[in-house]
């Protein structure tokens, strides 16, 4: 919870910035997530799909620049066909930086989620494995889109992890780790407001 409403706070303080600056716009965005696992031990595991949405302030620094902290709510993991689907849910605080040409962007820039939840599913059962799984995930990111200072917008973003999503264990004197990381397709919709 106290990282729940330091990320929030983060947002806030970021906009409030904002504000002062000539050419802000404050938005929000939703769509669906494709995601699965990155790494050595991914040979089993398929994408599953999930939701994605939340809040951010676009701060332009110049025509061409600007930066865009987020707060964003979202459903990631991965399943194993026949068996169970791993679903993880983060808040994530990316902090994109845009290259803009007349609405058209590319983004690009660092990442931090913070896990709030951890099911295993199959058809009959969900169980919480939230102990089971690091609680920061640690990513970048890079997309493109079509975003106006006000109005309705479109992109499409990769966000990939840096951090391992599983915890480490010990069985006897032996440490293990999977090289398990996120590996999310977001493509969404956003309505920016107040801009000046």
């Amino acid at each position: 919870m106290k990282k729940l409403l330091f990320s929030f706070s983060l947002l806030l303080g970021l906009a409030g910035a904002a504000q002062a600056q000539s050419d802000v716009s404050l938005g929000l965005k939703a769509g669906g997530t494709l995601s699965s696992f990155a790494g050595k031990e991914v040979n089993n595991y398929e994408s599953v799909f999930g939701f994605h949405g939340g809040a951010f302030a676009n701060i332009g620094f110049t025509k061409l620049f600007a930066f865009q902290p987020e707060l964003i709510y979202s459903q990631k993991g991965a399943k194993i066909k026949n068996a169970f689907t791993q679903r993880l849910s983060y808040l994530d605080v990316p902090l994109a930086f845009h290259v803009n040409a007349d609405g058209l962007f590319f983004e690009a820039g660092p990442q931090v989620g913070f896990l709030l939840a951890a099911q295993n599913k199959t058809t009959n059962t969900s169980i919480d494995s939230k102990d089971a799984y690091n609680t920061v995930d640690f990513g970048y990111l890079f997309g493109l889109g079509y975003q106006r200072k006000s109005g309705i917008g479109i992109g499409l973003r990769y966000n990939g992890g840096i951090t391992k999503v599983d915890k480490s264990y010990t069985v006897g004197n032996i440490t293990y780790q999977d090289n398990l990381r996120n590996s999310a397709f977001q493509l969404y919709l956003t309505y920016s407001f107040n801009g000046r």
